[in-house]
């Protein structure tokens, strides 16, 4: 795999790990990828969550979350 054309900026080519921000009932953080991140504006910084607790869902998206979840048999909150 070539990395040619890519940024040489610094900074640029790092992976950063992000996870679920939310916190459980026992106060540790949920385990999963936090693939589903969020920013108001470019100068605050981006924070992430799973798609299970993203905050900002349409109603559509969460009304199928909500009935992927009954199928599966787990709680819902």
């Amino acid at each position: 795999m070539s990395i040619e054309g890519h940024s040489s900026a610094p900074g640029a080519n790092e992976i950063v790990e992000h996870y679920c921000e939310h916190r459980l009932a026992d106060g540790t953080r949920c385990k999963e990828w936090g693939g589903w991140g969020h920013s108001p504006s470019p100068a605050v910084p981006t924070r992430w969550w799973c798609w299970e607790h993203f905050p900002h869902k349409t109603l559509e998206q969460e009304q199928a979350l909500r009935r992927k979840l009954e199928a599966a048999g787990k709680i819902i909150h």
